[in-house]
Protein backbone atom coordinates (compact mmCIF):
# COMPACT_ATOMS: atom_id res chain seq x y z
CA UNK A 1 0.00 0.00 0.00
CA UNK A 2 0.70 3.66 -0.58
CA UNK A 3 2.99 4.15 2.92
CA UNK A 4 2.36 7.94 2.86
CA UNK A 5 -1.11 7.19 3.11
CA UNK A 6 -0.55 4.49 5.93
CA UNK A 7 1.54 7.16 7.84
CA UNK A 8 -1.73 9.83 8.01
CA UNK A 9 -3.79 7.24 8.69
CA UNK A 10 -1.79 5.99 11.47
CA UNK A 11 -1.60 9.30 12.76
CA UNK A 12 -5.23 10.04 12.30
CA UNK A 13 -6.13 7.00 14.44
CA UNK A 14 -3.38 7.76 17.27
CA UNK A 15 -5.24 11.28 17.67
CA UNK A 16 -8.32 9.15 18.37
CA UNK A 17 -6.85 7.71 20.99
CA UNK A 18 -4.63 10.29 22.05
CA UNK A 19 -4.81 11.58 25.97
CA UNK A 20 -6.65 8.53 26.73
CA UNK A 21 -3.85 6.97 29.55
CA UNK A 22 -2.59 3.90 27.38
CA UNK A 23 1.13 5.17 26.99
CA UNK A 24 2.38 1.48 27.61
CA UNK A 25 1.00 0.63 24.47
CA UNK A 26 3.19 0.46 20.81
CA UNK A 27 2.29 3.61 18.98
CA UNK A 28 1.78 1.58 15.94
CA UNK A 29 2.35 -2.24 15.39
CA UNK A 30 0.59 -4.80 12.85
CA UNK A 31 -1.29 -7.23 14.19
CA UNK A 32 -2.69 -10.10 12.16
CA UNK A 33 -6.08 -11.73 12.28
CA UNK A 34 -7.55 -15.06 10.87
CA UNK A 35 -10.94 -15.34 9.41
CA UNK A 36 -12.73 -17.72 7.61
CA UNK A 37 -11.29 -16.22 4.09
CA UNK A 38 -7.50 -15.52 4.81
CA UNK A 39 -5.92 -13.39 7.46
CA UNK A 40 -5.91 -10.05 7.48
CA UNK A 41 -3.55 -7.09 9.15
CA UNK A 42 -4.44 -4.20 10.52
CA UNK A 43 -2.58 -1.31 13.09
CA UNK A 44 -2.78 -1.51 16.68
CA UNK A 45 -2.31 2.05 17.88
CA UNK A 46 -2.71 3.32 21.76
CA UNK A 47 -4.16 -0.27 22.70
CA UNK A 48 -6.59 -0.27 20.11
CA UNK A 49 -6.11 -2.91 17.21
CA UNK A 50 -7.83 -1.35 14.32
CA UNK A 51 -8.96 -3.30 10.76
CA UNK A 52 -10.79 -1.35 7.90
CA UNK A 53 -11.62 -2.35 4.49
CA UNK A 54 -12.01 -6.02 5.44
CA UNK A 55 -14.24 -7.88 2.85
CA UNK A 56 -17.18 -9.65 4.08
CA UNK A 57 -19.14 -10.02 0.24
CA UNK A 58 -18.05 -10.11 -3.25
CA UNK A 59 -17.57 -7.21 -5.72
CA UNK A 60 -21.68 -6.48 -6.13
CA UNK A 61 -20.80 -5.54 -10.50
CA UNK A 62 -21.96 -7.03 -13.45
CA UNK A 63 -24.21 -10.68 -12.60
CA UNK A 64 -23.75 -9.78 -8.92
CA UNK A 65 -25.67 -6.37 -8.98
CA UNK A 66 -29.16 -6.65 -7.82
CA UNK A 67 -29.04 -10.16 -6.40
CA UNK A 68 -28.25 -10.91 -2.90
CA UNK A 69 -24.69 -10.82 -1.63
CA UNK A 70 -22.03 -14.03 -2.61
CA UNK A 71 -19.18 -14.80 0.05
CA UNK A 72 -16.15 -13.27 -0.80
CA UNK A 73 -13.32 -15.32 -2.34
CA UNK A 74 -10.48 -16.99 -0.04
CA UNK A 75 -7.46 -15.09 -0.39
CA UNK A 76 -3.93 -17.02 0.41
CA UNK A 77 -1.54 -13.98 1.22
CA UNK A 78 -1.95 -11.67 4.52
CA UNK A 79 -4.53 -8.82 3.15
CA UNK A 80 -3.99 -5.25 4.30
CA UNK A 81 -7.04 -4.33 6.47
CA UNK A 82 -5.71 -0.83 7.08
CA UNK A 83 -7.34 1.62 4.81
CA UNK A 84 -11.14 2.36 4.26
CA UNK A 85 -13.23 0.23 1.77
CA UNK A 86 -14.93 2.39 -1.18
CA UNK A 87 -18.50 3.81 -0.31
CA UNK A 88 -20.98 2.38 -2.32
CA UNK A 89 -22.30 3.71 -5.40
CA UNK A 90 -23.91 7.16 -4.76
CA UNK A 91 -24.32 10.89 -5.52
CA UNK A 92 -22.39 13.19 -4.18
CA UNK A 93 -22.49 13.89 -0.24
CA UNK A 94 -25.20 16.65 0.48
CA UNK A 95 -24.63 17.12 4.19
CA UNK A 96 -24.77 20.42 6.00
CA UNK A 97 -20.78 21.50 5.96
CA UNK A 98 -20.70 21.06 9.99
CA UNK A 99 -21.34 17.08 9.01
CA UNK A 100 -19.47 17.00 5.77
CA UNK A 101 -16.45 17.50 7.77
CA UNK A 102 -16.34 14.48 8.70
CA UNK A 103 -16.38 12.57 5.93
CA UNK A 104 -13.49 11.00 4.07
CA UNK A 105 -12.37 10.59 0.63
CA UNK A 106 -12.66 6.68 0.21
CA UNK A 107 -13.84 6.54 -3.65
CA UNK A 108 -17.01 4.35 -4.53
CA UNK A 109 -17.31 1.06 -6.12
CA UNK A 110 -19.54 -1.91 -5.91
CA UNK A 111 -17.01 -4.03 -4.25
CA UNK A 112 -17.87 -2.32 -1.56
CA UNK A 113 -18.55 -4.79 0.93
CA UNK A 114 -16.71 -3.89 3.48
CA UNK A 115 -16.29 -3.99 7.49
CA UNK A 116 -14.25 -2.03 9.84
CA UNK A 117 -13.41 -3.28 13.62
CA UNK A 118 -11.77 -1.92 16.33
CA UNK A 119 -10.87 -3.97 19.46
CA UNK A 120 -8.86 -4.10 22.81
CA UNK A 121 -8.04 -7.56 22.18
CA UNK A 122 -7.50 -10.28 20.32
CA UNK A 123 -7.78 -13.12 22.53
CA UNK A 124 -11.22 -15.32 21.50
CA UNK A 125 -11.43 -15.76 25.42
CA UNK A 126 -12.32 -11.95 26.30
CA UNK A 127 -15.96 -11.93 24.92
CA UNK A 128 -16.31 -8.18 24.64
CA UNK A 129 -19.87 -7.01 23.81
CA UNK A 130 -19.89 -6.15 19.82
CA UNK A 131 -21.19 -3.18 18.73
CA UNK A 132 -22.24 -2.81 14.87
CA UNK A 133 -23.18 0.71 13.49
CA UNK A 134 -25.36 1.19 10.61
CA UNK A 135 -24.35 4.67 9.11
CA UNK A 136 -27.45 7.39 8.45
CA UNK A 137 -28.17 8.66 4.78
CA UNK A 138 -31.71 7.70 4.24
CA UNK A 139 -31.35 4.08 1.93
CA UNK A 140 -29.78 6.08 -0.26
CA UNK A 141 -26.09 7.53 0.20
CA UNK A 142 -23.57 7.32 3.52
CA UNK A 143 -20.79 5.30 4.29
CA UNK A 144 -19.38 3.72 7.56
CA UNK A 145 -16.04 5.09 7.40
CA UNK A 146 -17.19 9.20 8.84
CA UNK A 147 -14.76 10.22 11.37
CA UNK A 148 -17.98 10.33 13.72
CA UNK A 149 -18.48 6.55 13.63
CA UNK A 150 -14.84 5.96 14.48
CA UNK A 151 -14.99 2.96 16.70
CA UNK A 152 -11.54 3.51 18.66
CA UNK A 153 -12.69 5.26 21.53
CA UNK A 154 -15.45 3.15 22.53
CA UNK A 155 -13.55 -0.31 22.25
CA UNK A 156 -11.08 1.76 24.70
CA UNK A 157 -12.92 3.30 26.94
CA UNK A 158 -15.63 1.17 27.27
CA UNK A 159 -14.13 -2.47 26.62
CA UNK A 160 -16.61 -3.51 23.56
CA UNK A 161 -15.70 -4.44 19.96
CA UNK A 162 -16.68 -1.58 17.40
CA UNK A 163 -17.49 -2.52 13.72
CA UNK A 164 -19.25 -0.17 10.97
CA UNK A 165 -19.65 -1.38 7.66
CA UNK A 166 -20.42 -0.49 4.31
CA UNK A 167 -23.21 -1.61 2.39
CA UNK A 168 -25.02 -1.27 -1.03
CA UNK A 169 -27.87 1.73 -1.31
CA UNK A 170 -30.40 3.17 -3.78
CA UNK A 171 -30.62 1.05 -6.90
CA UNK A 172 -27.77 -0.69 -6.25
CA UNK A 173 -29.37 -2.10 -3.22
CA UNK A 174 -33.04 -1.75 -2.93
CA UNK A 175 -34.59 -2.01 -6.33
CA UNK A 176 -37.20 -4.45 -6.08
CA UNK A 177 -36.92 -6.55 -9.18
CA UNK A 178 -39.39 -9.10 -8.27
CA UNK A 179 -42.03 -8.95 -11.04
CA UNK A 180 -40.25 -6.87 -13.49
CA UNK A 181 -36.95 -9.34 -13.92
CA UNK A 182 -38.60 -13.37 -14.34
CA UNK A 183 -37.04 -16.29 -12.20
CA UNK A 184 -33.84 -15.12 -12.20
CA UNK A 185 -34.28 -11.86 -10.26
CA UNK A 186 -37.22 -13.34 -7.61
CA UNK A 187 -35.06 -12.97 -4.69
CA UNK A 188 -33.75 -9.62 -6.14
CA UNK A 189 -35.74 -8.08 -3.33
CA UNK A 190 -33.90 -5.84 -0.52
CA UNK A 191 -30.20 -6.42 -1.57
CA UNK A 192 -28.82 -3.66 0.58
CA UNK A 193 -30.08 -5.03 3.86
CA UNK A 194 -29.28 -8.65 3.03
CA UNK A 195 -25.84 -6.93 2.70
CA UNK A 196 -25.91 -6.26 6.27
CA UNK A 197 -27.54 -9.50 7.52
CA UNK A 198 -24.46 -11.58 5.67
CA UNK A 199 -22.34 -8.32 7.57
CA UNK A 200 -23.60 -9.84 10.83
CA UNK A 201 -23.24 -13.67 9.67
CA UNK A 202 -19.80 -12.75 9.07
CA UNK A 203 -19.91 -10.91 12.64
CA UNK A 204 -21.58 -14.38 13.90
CA UNK A 205 -18.56 -16.62 12.20
CA UNK A 206 -15.16 -14.49 12.50
CA UNK A 207 -15.53 -12.35 15.42
CA UNK A 208 -14.29 -14.45 18.60
CA UNK A 209 -10.90 -13.86 16.96
CA UNK A 210 -11.10 -10.25 17.42
CA UNK A 211 -11.86 -10.25 21.00
CA UNK A 212 -15.43 -9.94 20.04
CA UNK A 213 -18.74 -12.37 21.95
CA UNK A 214 -21.21 -13.68 19.34
CA UNK A 215 -23.37 -14.50 21.34
CA UNK A 216 -23.77 -10.34 22.41
CA UNK A 217 -24.59 -8.05 18.92
CA UNK A 218 -25.97 -4.86 19.41
CA UNK A 219 -27.34 -3.37 16.36
CA UNK A 220 -27.02 0.53 16.00
CA UNK A 221 -27.93 3.26 14.06
CA UNK A 222 -28.60 6.39 13.12
CA UNK A 223 -31.51 7.80 10.92
CA UNK A 224 -31.21 5.83 7.66
CA UNK A 225 -29.05 3.54 10.23
CA UNK A 226 -32.06 3.31 12.89
CA UNK A 227 -34.36 2.49 9.90
CA UNK A 228 -32.26 -0.59 8.83
CA UNK A 229 -31.93 -1.36 12.72
CA UNK A 230 -35.61 -1.37 12.32
CA UNK A 231 -36.26 -3.67 9.67
CA UNK A 232 -33.62 -5.67 10.61
CA UNK A 233 -36.10 -6.59 13.33
CA UNK A 234 -38.54 -8.32 11.25
CA UNK A 235 -36.25 -10.00 9.07
CA UNK A 236 -36.62 -14.13 9.90
CA UNK A 237 -32.79 -14.09 8.44
CA UNK A 238 -31.59 -11.50 10.69
CA UNK A 239 -33.09 -13.82 13.51
CA UNK A 240 -30.25 -14.68 16.03
CA UNK A 241 -27.38 -12.93 14.29
CA UNK A 242 -28.23 -9.78 17.14
CA UNK A 243 -29.37 -9.34 20.65
CA UNK A 244 -29.77 -6.00 21.01
CA UNK A 245 -31.07 -2.60 19.35
CA UNK A 246 -30.03 1.00 19.30
CA UNK A 247 -32.42 3.45 17.06
CA UNK A 248 -31.31 6.75 16.80
CA UNK A 249 -33.73 9.72 15.29
CA UNK A 250 -35.38 7.23 12.45
CA UNK A 251 -37.87 4.52 12.39
CA UNK A 252 -39.26 2.17 9.82
CA UNK A 253 -42.90 1.61 10.62
CA UNK A 254 -44.62 0.15 7.23
CA UNK A 255 -42.05 0.08 4.81
CA UNK A 256 -42.41 -0.03 0.92
CA UNK A 257 -45.27 -1.79 -1.07
CA UNK A 258 -44.45 -4.40 -3.79
CA UNK A 259 -46.41 -2.36 -6.47
CA UNK A 260 -44.78 0.90 -5.22
CA UNK A 261 -41.20 -0.43 -5.41
CA UNK A 262 -42.13 -2.14 -8.74
CA UNK A 263 -43.00 1.47 -10.51
CA UNK A 264 -40.17 3.01 -9.31
CA UNK A 265 -37.88 -0.09 -11.09
CA UNK A 266 -40.11 0.26 -14.18
CA UNK A 267 -39.15 4.20 -14.36
CA UNK A 268 -35.17 3.69 -13.85
CA UNK A 269 -35.44 1.10 -16.76
CA UNK A 270 -37.15 3.58 -19.20
CA UNK A 271 -34.91 6.08 -17.96
CA UNK A 272 -31.73 4.20 -19.14
CA UNK A 273 -33.68 2.02 -22.27
CA UNK A 274 -33.44 -1.09 -20.40
CA UNK A 275 -36.05 -3.72 -21.74
CA UNK A 276 -34.54 -6.35 -19.19
CA UNK A 277 -33.15 -6.45 -16.36
CA UNK A 278 -29.73 -8.18 -17.92
CA UNK A 279 -29.51 -5.11 -19.83
CA UNK A 280 -30.21 -2.83 -16.46
CA UNK A 281 -26.66 -4.79 -14.89
CA UNK A 282 -24.81 -4.15 -17.70
CA UNK A 283 -25.36 -0.15 -17.61
CA UNK A 284 -21.76 1.18 -16.31
CA UNK A 285 -22.04 1.98 -12.73
CA UNK A 286 -21.56 6.14 -13.49
CA UNK A 287 -24.25 5.89 -15.94
CA UNK A 288 -26.90 4.26 -13.21
CA UNK A 289 -26.25 6.50 -10.59
CA UNK A 290 -26.79 9.46 -13.10
CA UNK A 291 -29.92 8.22 -13.96
CA UNK A 292 -30.83 7.15 -10.70
CA UNK A 293 -30.17 10.89 -9.15
CA UNK A 294 -31.97 12.19 -12.55
CA UNK A 295 -35.90 10.67 -12.29
CA UNK A 296 -38.25 11.91 -10.56
CA UNK A 297 -40.28 9.86 -8.15
CA UNK A 298 -38.44 7.01 -7.32
CA UNK A 299 -38.41 5.32 -3.81
CA UNK A 300 -35.79 3.57 -2.51
CA UNK A 301 -36.33 1.40 0.95
CA UNK A 302 -37.03 -1.67 2.26
CA UNK A 303 -40.17 -3.31 0.36
CA UNK A 304 -42.55 -6.03 2.23
CA UNK A 305 -41.94 -8.49 -0.26
CA UNK A 306 -43.79 -11.31 2.09
CA UNK A 307 -40.33 -13.20 2.05
CA UNK A 308 -37.04 -11.48 3.18
CA UNK A 309 -39.40 -9.08 4.65
CA UNK A 310 -43.04 -10.36 5.69
CA UNK A 311 -44.44 -7.88 6.46
CA UNK A 312 -44.64 -3.62 7.81
CA UNK A 313 -41.34 -3.72 10.23
CA UNK A 314 -43.47 -1.78 13.20
CA UNK A 315 -47.06 -2.24 11.34
CA UNK A 316 -49.30 -2.32 12.61
CA UNK A 317 -47.29 -4.08 15.46
CA UNK A 318 -44.05 -4.43 16.35
CA UNK A 319 -42.36 -7.45 15.27
CA UNK A 320 -43.09 -10.76 17.36
CA UNK A 321 -39.98 -12.23 15.99
CA UNK A 322 -37.60 -9.84 17.93
CA UNK A 323 -39.93 -9.58 21.16
CA UNK A 324 -37.00 -10.59 23.21
CA UNK A 325 -34.61 -7.68 21.85
CA UNK A 326 -33.89 -5.02 24.13
CA UNK A 327 -34.23 -1.56 22.35
CA UNK A 328 -32.92 1.62 23.28
CA UNK A 329 -34.68 4.56 20.88
CA UNK A 330 -34.76 8.38 20.96
CA UNK A 331 -34.37 11.76 19.14
CA UNK A 332 -32.90 15.39 19.14
CA UNK A 333 -35.44 18.70 20.01
CA UNK A 334 -34.30 20.13 16.95
CA UNK A 335 -34.05 16.87 14.25
CA UNK A 336 -35.08 19.61 11.13
CA UNK A 337 -32.11 22.46 11.27
CA UNK A 338 -29.78 19.29 10.52
CA UNK A 339 -31.33 19.86 6.29
CA UNK A 340 -30.24 22.03 4.31
CA UNK A 341 -33.34 23.53 3.09
CA UNK A 342 -34.35 24.61 6.93
CA UNK A 343 -34.58 28.68 6.94
CA UNK A 344 -33.75 30.55 9.85
CA UNK A 345 -35.53 34.05 9.03
CA UNK A 346 -37.49 35.54 11.58
CA UNK A 347 -41.31 34.49 11.67
CA UNK A 348 -44.01 37.04 12.71
CA UNK A 349 -47.25 35.84 14.33
CA UNK A 350 -49.07 34.79 10.76
CA UNK A 351 -46.00 33.05 9.44
CA UNK A 352 -45.70 30.73 12.25
CA UNK A 353 -49.81 29.78 12.05
CA UNK A 354 -49.05 29.13 8.42
CA UNK A 355 -45.57 27.04 9.15
CA UNK A 356 -47.65 24.97 11.87
CA UNK A 357 -50.45 24.66 9.09
CA UNK A 358 -47.95 23.44 6.59
CA UNK A 359 -46.01 20.80 8.94
CA UNK A 360 -49.40 18.99 10.79
CA UNK A 361 -51.99 19.77 7.10
CA UNK A 362 -53.92 20.93 9.64
CA UNK A 363 -57.84 21.61 8.28
CA UNK A 364 -58.77 24.21 11.12
CA UNK A 365 -57.67 27.00 11.70
CA UNK A 366 -58.76 26.91 15.37
CA UNK A 367 -56.67 23.37 15.37
CA UNK A 368 -53.94 25.34 14.62
CA UNK A 369 -54.46 28.43 16.95
CA UNK A 370 -54.93 25.64 19.53
CA UNK A 371 -51.83 23.72 18.98
CA UNK A 372 -49.79 27.22 18.79
CA UNK A 373 -51.07 28.19 22.41
CA UNK A 374 -50.15 24.91 23.42
CA UNK A 375 -46.68 25.05 22.33
CA UNK A 376 -45.96 28.42 23.93
CA UNK A 377 -47.49 27.25 26.83
CA UNK A 378 -44.82 24.12 27.12
CA UNK A 379 -41.77 26.50 26.14
CA UNK A 380 -42.20 29.59 27.29
CA UNK A 381 -40.21 32.43 26.31
CA UNK A 382 -38.82 30.63 22.61
CA UNK A 383 -39.11 32.26 19.19
CA UNK A 384 -41.68 31.34 16.63
CA UNK A 385 -38.76 30.49 14.86
CA UNK A 386 -37.93 27.92 17.58
CA UNK A 387 -41.75 26.78 18.11
CA UNK A 388 -41.84 26.26 14.23
CA UNK A 389 -38.59 24.01 14.29
CA UNK A 390 -39.37 22.06 17.28
CA UNK A 391 -42.76 21.44 15.74
CA UNK A 392 -41.20 20.10 12.51
CA UNK A 393 -39.13 18.15 14.70
CA UNK A 394 -41.82 16.48 16.60
CA UNK A 395 -43.62 15.97 13.82
CA UNK A 396 -40.40 13.65 12.61
CA UNK A 397 -40.31 12.33 16.56
CA UNK A 398 -43.89 10.82 15.98
CA UNK A 399 -42.94 7.62 14.41
CA UNK A 400 -40.26 6.96 16.76
CA UNK A 401 -42.44 7.65 19.66
CA UNK A 402 -44.96 5.27 18.03
CA UNK A 403 -42.50 2.58 17.27
CA UNK A 404 -41.72 3.17 21.27
CA UNK A 405 -45.18 2.16 22.38
CA UNK A 406 -45.56 -0.68 19.72
CA UNK A 407 -42.20 -2.14 21.21
CA UNK A 408 -43.42 -1.49 24.86
CA UNK A 409 -45.95 -3.80 24.85
CA UNK A 410 -43.33 -7.13 24.28
CA UNK A 411 -41.47 -9.01 26.73
CA UNK A 412 -38.19 -7.27 26.00
CA UNK A 413 -37.67 -3.56 27.28
CA UNK A 414 -37.26 -0.40 25.88
CA UNK A 415 -35.73 2.72 27.07
CA UNK A 416 -36.99 6.03 25.49
CA UNK A 417 -34.13 9.76 25.14
CA UNK A 418 -35.10 12.76 23.91
CA UNK A 419 -31.79 14.75 23.26
CA UNK A 420 -31.21 18.35 23.83
CA UNK A 421 -28.04 19.65 24.00
CA UNK A 422 -27.80 22.59 21.66
CA UNK A 423 -24.22 22.97 19.86
CA UNK A 424 -22.69 25.86 19.40
CA UNK A 425 -21.48 26.17 15.96
CA UNK A 426 -23.22 28.26 13.70
CA UNK A 427 -23.29 30.91 16.04
CA UNK A 428 -25.96 28.10 17.82
CA UNK A 429 -28.54 28.09 14.92
CA UNK A 430 -28.48 24.05 14.65
CA UNK A 431 -29.04 23.53 18.30
CA UNK A 432 -29.92 20.02 19.07
CA UNK A 433 -30.01 18.97 15.45
CA UNK A 434 -30.43 15.35 13.32
CA UNK A 435 -27.11 13.88 14.34
CA UNK A 436 -25.49 15.70 16.83
CA UNK A 437 -25.80 13.26 19.38
CA UNK A 438 -23.47 10.64 17.27
CA UNK A 439 -20.29 11.85 18.76
CA UNK A 440 -21.75 12.02 22.35
CA UNK A 441 -23.18 7.97 21.81
CA UNK A 442 -19.53 7.36 20.44
CA UNK A 443 -17.35 8.90 22.29
CA UNK A 444 -15.95 10.94 19.30
CA UNK A 445 -16.90 15.08 20.29
CA UNK A 446 -13.13 15.69 19.74
CA UNK A 447 -13.02 14.04 16.14
CA UNK A 448 -16.06 16.06 15.24
CA UNK A 449 -15.64 19.37 16.67
CA UNK A 450 -17.38 20.97 13.43
CA UNK A 451 -20.47 19.73 14.70
CA UNK A 452 -20.06 19.85 18.72
CA UNK A 453 -17.83 23.01 18.92
CA UNK A 454 -14.75 22.66 21.43
CA UNK A 455 -17.00 23.51 25.11
CA UNK A 456 -15.61 21.79 28.14
CA UNK A 457 -19.38 20.80 28.87
CA UNK A 458 -19.23 17.98 26.07
CA UNK A 459 -17.14 16.13 27.81
CA UNK A 460 -19.14 14.82 30.80
CA UNK A 461 -22.20 14.50 28.64
CA UNK A 462 -19.87 12.09 26.03
CA UNK A 463 -19.12 10.17 29.14
CA UNK A 464 -22.32 9.55 30.65
CA UNK A 465 -23.99 8.59 26.93
CA UNK A 466 -21.45 6.58 25.79
CA UNK A 467 -21.22 4.78 28.78
CA UNK A 468 -25.27 4.04 28.72
CA UNK A 469 -25.06 2.84 25.28
CA UNK A 470 -21.90 0.46 25.87
CA UNK A 471 -24.20 -0.67 29.13
CA UNK A 472 -26.35 -1.25 26.93
CA UNK A 473 -24.54 -3.02 24.69
CA UNK A 474 -23.13 -5.13 27.53
CA UNK A 475 -26.65 -6.17 29.37
CA UNK A 476 -29.74 -4.76 27.58
CA UNK A 477 -30.27 -2.14 30.18
CA UNK A 478 -28.68 1.46 29.99
CA UNK A 479 -28.25 2.52 33.64
CA UNK A 480 -24.58 3.47 35.18
CA UNK A 481 -23.91 5.12 38.46
CA UNK A 482 -23.75 8.25 37.00
CA UNK A 483 -26.86 8.66 35.38
CA UNK A 484 -29.98 9.21 37.32
CA UNK A 485 -31.78 5.63 37.79
CA UNK A 486 -33.42 5.68 33.54
CA UNK A 487 -36.95 3.47 33.84
CA UNK A 488 -38.28 1.10 30.98
CA UNK A 489 -40.25 2.96 29.00
CA UNK A 490 -44.52 1.97 28.77
CA UNK A 491 -47.45 3.87 27.31
CA UNK A 492 -48.64 4.84 30.68
CA UNK A 493 -45.81 6.68 32.37
CA UNK A 494 -43.36 7.33 29.34
CA UNK A 495 -40.38 7.27 31.52
CA UNK A 496 -37.60 9.43 28.90
CA UNK A 497 -34.22 10.27 30.13
CA UNK A 498 -33.56 14.13 28.87
CA UNK A 499 -30.00 14.12 27.69
CA UNK A 500 -28.56 17.80 28.27
CA UNK A 501 -25.88 19.75 30.53
CA UNK A 502 -27.91 17.97 33.57
CA UNK A 503 -29.52 14.42 33.08
CA UNK A 504 -33.28 13.83 33.86
CA UNK A 505 -35.99 11.47 33.85
CA UNK A 506 -38.73 12.68 32.68
CA UNK A 507 -42.44 11.16 32.49
CA UNK A 508 -44.06 11.77 29.20
CA UNK A 509 -42.10 15.11 28.42
CA UNK A 510 -44.14 17.83 26.26
CA UNK A 511 -47.05 15.34 26.80
CA UNK A 512 -49.30 18.31 25.69
CA UNK A 513 -47.89 18.83 22.72
CA UNK A 514 -47.56 15.48 21.78
CA UNK A 515 -51.12 14.62 22.66
CA UNK A 516 -52.05 18.15 20.84
CA UNK A 517 -50.30 16.40 16.94
CA UNK A 518 -52.07 13.19 17.56
CA UNK A 519 -55.58 15.13 17.63
CA UNK A 520 -54.85 16.90 14.35
CA UNK A 521 -53.40 13.69 13.14
CA UNK A 522 -56.45 11.78 13.45
CA UNK A 523 -58.82 14.61 12.47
Amino acid sequence: MNRRRFLGQSAIAAGIVAGLGSTSFAQSSTPVVETAYGKVRGRAINGVNAFQGIPYGASTSGANRFLPAVKPRAWSTVLDAVEWGPEAPQGPHTEIPEVAATIPATGISEDCLRLNIWTTSLNRNARRPVMVWLHGGGFTSGSGSYTMYNGANMAHQHDVVMLSINHRLNSFGFLYLAEVGGSQFANASNAGILDVVSALQWVRDNIANFGGDPNNVTIMGQSGGAGKVSTLMAMPSAKGLFHRAIVQSGANLAGITKADATRTAEALMARVGAKTVAELQNVPMDALIQATLNTQGLTFGPVVDGKTLPGGPFDPAAPAISADIPVLIGTTEYEITFFPNTRYDPLDDAALRTAFKTTTRAVSDADVESLVSVYKKGRPGLTNLDYSLILASDNFRARVITQAERKAVQKAPVYLYYFTWQSPVREGKLKSFHTVEIPFVLANVDEAKSMTGTGQDRYALQDRMSRAWAAFARSGNPNHKDLPSWPAFDAKTRATMIFDKTCKVVNDPYGAERLGLESIRRA
